[in-house]
């Protein structure tokens, strides 16, 4: 399991009970930044949970498509090529 760090790049996400906030911590390389979204209304979508590391892991493009209202369910991405 990969040991989470702030420092080391993750991101850590914390959404409120009712899933109408979120809350985002990010190290900037001198300190830390927080980002603070509130939905007026609707709610955001969670990821879907890993069992194996007890964590969510999702790219940058998922996370994207939460803060901006994108249903996870009906995202179908189209294969690209990666290194």
């Amino acid at each position: 399991m990969k040991e989470l760090s702030p420092i080391s790049g993750d991101i850590f996400l914390f959404f409120g009970k009712n899933r109408q906030s979120v809350k985002i911590l990010r190290w900037d390389g001198d300190g830390f930044l927080l980002y603070y979204k509130r939905l007026e209304g609707g709610s955001f979508e969670l990821p879907t949970f890993n069992p194996h590391t007890g964590n969510y892991e999702i790219s940058y493009q998922v996370l994207s498509f939460i803060l901006n209202g994108v249903s996870l369910k009906s995202v179908r991405l189209r294969k690209r090529f990666r290194i």
